[in-house]
């Protein structure tokens, strides 16, 4: 007998596959639930505002496919064959508008899709719709999105994190089971510790970044989105490996990620050291998320896990050195929006430099544009080697921090976010506040190692991040981690915390 269609909206992403693969329901019903979902609560003034653009047409399409293929015997196209996502607007679709969260790429057809795209067709995925963002991967609230703010599920007067909070907020409203989004310096991390989500950033290169719109090439990384750490894991293994059309793309194979979420379900830690960072903590962090992070570790070490402090005494210099790699990267990459080939173009001027600084001018927002000229700033002539290349050398210094850690410990651990979701408007006006909340997140970026965030436990009734970190290509010992921190955590407060997101936006 099928599920009602109410209920299909709240399992996991695993608990969907299972139903959809046995007949018990249908991939079309499991969509058509999900885009009800949609309909009910993200448009409107207070509506969650998750998605730029709903695809019902092709995701329901993909969904009759992959019933198809169920009713005909055939093997599933993947473990997750015909359970619908959601997709930052960043990843380019031929059969969706890809616009970045900005204006000068408003209505964009892409030619072509991103690998990504790809690999989730092929695996038989259907795809509910485009999510919101902050401009161009820009920010850490989702307020510098050129089409609205998108509201946190848990409190909809709150920001759920940036750049990717639509793809974070569309799984706490219930609107989709899986997401994608893109780190950079913490743009999937901190939106899942925002809304109480599971969010991964893998090593670099793993996923591959063909067809991703380049905010700073060296540092962008797709990565999954969900509720539960097995569910990232199923979708992990569906989005990530080589790809040749990606020079930075790592040609090695995949960590059995779902295995080691499997094996960490069971509980047990023994063995195993957990590293704390010292640079990670102290000042700047509220009071209810150090106190979150500190019942997280009795919780690792009640799991049999080793509790060991680290000190990467460079973290102090990583936010600098990110906000002069990043900007620079930016205003090299966005040079190409330059409204001769494609996207916007503004026709007043006598010439083609006017055209393209008066495109410029109105289809680029201020926070961009604020990267942009810090960037050209410091990649200009006389301050190169002053700037950006001393920051360069801070970032080497950073990834011998993390060997150093590394050779101490299995994983490392942090509080995700410093700060419970902040009101919308609080700190949209004052640059330095916004990077702030991206203090624990950017090492990680800056080294190209892995990284996860999942719930911790609750402030002030608003979720906190616990962010557990691996090496390079260790990704399966972060969600052997994850998985036991979640399932100890579940059996200690009765459920997932997912679970608590309050019914005002229930459909």
């Amino acid at each position: 007998m099928s599920t009602p269609s109410s209920g299909l909206v709240r399992l996991t992403a695993a608990e969907l596959a299972q139903k959809i693969h046995s007949g018990e329901v249908s991939s079309v019903e499991v969509t058509q639930a999900h885009l009800d979902r949609i309909a009910a609560v993200d448009g409107g003034e207070q509506g969650v505002h998750a998605f730029l653009h709903v695809g019902a047409e092709s995701a329901l399409a993909a969904a009759e496919l992959a019933d198809a293929r169920i009713a005909a015997g055939e093997q599933p196209a993947s473990p997750l064959d015909g359970v619908p996502l959601a997709l930052k607007d960043v990843f380019t679709t031929t059969d969706m508008p890809t616009t970045a969260g900005s204006r000068i790429l408003e209505g964009w057809q892409p030619p072509y899709d991103s690998t990504v795209t790809a690999r989730l067709r092929a695996a038989g995925i259907p795809v509910l719709g485009k999510t919101n963002m902050d401009e161009f991967a820009m920010g850490s609230s989702t307020e510098h999105s050129a089409y609205g703010v998108t509201r946190n599920p848990w409190d909809r007067t709150r920001v759920p994190g940036g750049s990717g909070g639509g793809s974070a907020a569309s799984l706490a409203a219930f609107e989709a089971p899986l997401s994608i989004g893109t780190d950079t310096g913490g743009s999937i991390r901190q939106p899942a510790a925002f809304t109480g989500t599971v969010g991964v950033k893998p090593t670099y290169g793993q996923v591959s970044r063909y067809g991703l719109i380049a905010c700073a090439s060296s540092l962008d990384q797709g990565g999954p989105c969900a509720r539960t750490v097995l569910d990232a894991a199923l979708l992990h293994e569906v989005i990530g490996g080589h790809d040749e059309r990606d020079s930075t793309s790592i040609d090695r194979e995949l960590p059995a990620v779902v295995e080691a979420a499997r094996q960490g379900a069971t509980g047990d830690l023994t063995g195993l050291r957990v590293g704390v960072v010292r640079e990670l903590g102290g000042e700047g962090y509220q009071p209810g998320v150090r106190a979150a992070f500190d019942a997280s570790l009795r919780r690792l070490e009640k799991l049999g896990a080793e509790i060991v402090e680290v000190s990467c005494p460079n973290f102090e210099y990583a936010m600098a050195a990110y906000y002069l790699i990043l900007p620079s990267e930016v205003s090299s990459n966005l040079a190409r929006f330059d409204a001769m080939r494609y996207g916007l173009r503004v026709a007043e001027g006598r010439s083609a430099e006017e055209v393209m600084a008066n495109t410029r001018e109105q289809g680029l927002g201020p926070e961009v544009k604020r990267r942009i000229m810090l960037g050209t700033y410091a990649l200009s002539s006389g301050y190169y080697d002053a700037y950006y290349g001393q920051a360069q050398k801070v970032r080497t210094l950073i990834g011998r921090d993390f060997a150093n850690a590394f050779a101490q410990a299995d994983v490392l651990v942090s509080p995700t976010a410093p700060t419970v979701p902040f009101p919308i408007g609080e700190k949209v006006d004052d640059p330095l506040a916004m990077y702030l909340n991206d203090l624990a997140t950017i090492p990680t970026n800056l080294a190209g190692v892995a990284g996860m965030s999942l719930p911790a436990g609750l402030s002030e009734g608003l979720p906190v991040g616990l962010q557990v970190m691996a090496p390079a290509l260790g990704e399966a010992v972060m969600y052997r981690v994850g998985a036991a921190f979640e399932a100890a955590r579940d059996a200690d407060e009765g459920g997932p915390l997912i679970a608590r997101v309050p019914e005002v936006v229930s459909a």
